[in-house]
Parts: structure tokens; C-alpha cells; sequence
């Protein structure tokens, strides 16, 4: 049996820009953090004894006996690509939900190569580990999805991951004293808006107007350098980076009319009026996970204001996706 367990993400600048479509013309680049919420993938080998080969289970339950009929697009994939003729048992469990703008489905992905690849008797690096799963989602499944989500859940940490235009990476952690990453973490608020989308839907309608965009998009790259530069300063106020966060969200709204809705704009606005001083939603917009910037003695005014929504507490974390248990014949 292996259980791997695989970070999510918060991505704080740069969104957009990791679209292959607009990095392999102009570069792109991107701040984010991982953190102390997790996929989890159980897989071990299904023993022979069933009329199926293959046993997934996550919001719901499949037996089937060729990769082919898996309707979980990447397990189908996963298996697909990877010619594991072995059958299988997968589990999955989150510890947030799915659809929520923290990157939940390129967590999964991640975690399902990396058991796999346990599973083989193989050391897989978190380099290949990342271009494998931009490889799963991007070409097999065919997703409109950009290329952060993978290699921030494969390498963990806060760091600028840079996409150049030759379609490489390259992960760069962000290093901060002490005192000022517990200042900057301290400021920041997890909140759910309870409302669920399709991430691939609401990106490719960014995609489609990166063309008529490329102010907003370039504006939006300057700000992971911007953004750095504030909390790295010995002299410059950590509000200046919530202030930051507050353009950047102004700019993403223009990408496409999916980004936002009345329903989050008004949870936005409530969060302003009660003293955030910036925010976001997290992923490709829609709905999902709203990042907010707020002084500390300012947090239980804004949970107040948006009581009927979901308040995560979170943490950095740097690890990236880890095989947790290694038992591959099952022995303990």
C-alpha cells in the first residue's frame, strides 16, 4: 500500500500569466504558497478476486475492469498514460472540497503519479513529478488549465515559479526573516463562498481573451516582482501588500466576465467595509476559496461581517508531495 499525500495552494500574483498560450509568447511568472491542507491518495494493488480490476473511490464509487471505463478523468488518464496493467484500488480524500480555487485537481493528479511511481519501485523527482502532471492535464485530458497548480503541489513551499517562453520552469522559494513571515502569514484569512465551478470552464474564457488582455496580464506579472520586493523590505508596511493584492484582484476581473458574480462581489465589498485591505478569489474565479489581507486586530470585525461563510485556518508548508507510507507488497 502507498499513501502519498500532496499539498494544496494559494496563489497570490501572477494568475493568468502561467497559461502556455501567453508564456510561450511573453514569459510568465507567478508568487504562491502551499499549504497545511492536503490530498490524500491511497493505492494498492487490487487482488484478483473480483469480477472488476479496478477499484476508485472518491465523491463516488467505481468498479470497472479496463482503465478505459474510468469516468474520473485523472485516474483514467493517470493509468492511461502510465500502462500500469496491474489492477488497482484508489482512495481519495481531501481536506478541503474540490472546485474551490486551491488547486485541488492538480493536488490529486500530482499525488495519484506520485503513488504510481511508488508503486513501480520508483524515485520520481519533483521536477518530473510536475511536468508529468502538466503533461496529464494539459495534453491527455486536454484541460484549459494554466501551470502553477502542478508545480507548486509537486514542490511545495512559497516560492516565484517562472515559466519561460521555451514552455521550461524554474521555482525560486521566496526567502523572508523570521519575524516578517510571521507578520505577513498573520494577515492573511481563508474563507469559502460556498460556491462550487468548473476551473477549466472559467479558464478557458480567460484564455480566449489573453489576446484583448495584455495590459492587464503584463501589469499583473510586474506585480509578483512588486510584491516580493514589499515583503522581503526591512522598512516598507506589509499593508502594502494587501493594497497590492486589491489591484491585482481589479485586474483579474477584467480577464473574463466569469471571474466574478454579484454574489462574490458583495462578499468582497463586506470584507472591504469591515477592514480587509485586499483579497481575491483564489484559482480561476468563479466561486471557490476567497483569500483576504486584514490586520490582525481588525479579523474577528471582517469574520463578523461574512459570518455565514467558512473560516479556514491555514499554514505554510514546504514539503510538496510526500509518499507518507511505503508498504508496496502490502506487508507491515
Amino acid at each position: 500500500m502507498i499513501i502519498t499525500r500532496t499539498p494544496f495552494r494559494i496563489s497570490f500574483f501572477g494568475g493568468g500569466t502561467d497559461y502556455p498560450t501567453w508564456y510561450t509568447q511573453h514569459g510568465g511568472e507567478v508568487l504562491s504558497t502551499t499549504i497545511n491542507k492536503y490530498c490524500y491518495i491511497t493505492c494498492r494493488h487490487l487482488p484478483p478476486f473480483f469480477e472488476h480490476k479496478h477499484r476508485i473511490v472518491y465523491s463516488a464509487i467505481e468498479n470497472v475492469r479496463n482503465w478505459d471505463e474510468i469516468k474520473h478523468p485523472a485516474v483514467r488518464a493517470v493509468l492511461g498514460w502510465s500502462k500500469y496493467d496491474k489492477g488497482l484500488e484508489i482512495h481519495h480524500d481531501g481536506d478541503l472540497p474540490a472546485r474551490s480555487g486551491l488547486g485541488t485537481s492538480s493536488s490529486f493528479t500530482v499525488g495519484l503519479l506520485h503513488a504510481i511511481a511508488a508503486l513501480k519501485g520508483s524515485y520520481i523527482s519533483k521536477e518530473q513529478l510536475a511536468r508529468d502532471a502538466l503533461h496529464i492535464e494539459q495534453n491527455v485530458i486536454g484541460e484549459s488549465v494554466g501551470s502553477q497548480d502542478q508545480v507548486a503541489a509537486a514542490f511545495g513551499g512559497f516560492n516565484r515559479i517562472e515559466f519561460r517562453r521555451s514552455g521550461n520552469f524554474s521555482v525560486s522559494p521566496v526567502v523572508l526573516k523570521k519575524q516578517r513571515h510571521k507578520t505577513f502569514q498573520k494577515h492573511l484569512m481563508l474563507c469559502f463562498t460556498g460556491i462550487s465551478r468548473i476551473a477549466a470552464e472559467v479558464a478557458k474564457s480567460k484564455i480566449d481573451n489573453l489576446s484583448r488582455r495584455e495590459a492587464e496580464l503584463k501589469r499583473m506579472h510586474e506585480m509578483v516582482d512588486e510584491a516580493t520586493q514589499i515583503l522581503q523590505s526591512t522598512t516598507r508596511p506589509i499593508e502594502e501588500f494587501g493594497d497590492l493584492l486589491h489591484e491585482a484582484w481589479q485586474c483579474k476581473r477584467q480577464l473574463s466576465d466569469k471571474v466574478t458574480t454579484p454574489e462574490v462581489d458583495q462578499i468582497y465589498q463586506a470584507a472591504r467595509d469591515a477592514g480587509a485591505i485586499g483579497g481575491k478569489l483564489l484559482g480561476a474565479g468563479g466561486g471557490g476559496f476567497m483569500l483576504l489581507f486584514v490586520r490582525p486586530e481588525h479579523q474577528a470585525r471582517v469574520r463578523e461581517s461574512l459570518n455565514t461563510l467558512v473560516h479556514v485556518p491555514f499554514e505554510f508548508e514546504e514539503s510538496g508531495s510526500r509518499v507518507m507510507l511505503y508498504q508496496p507488497n502490502g506487508l507491515s
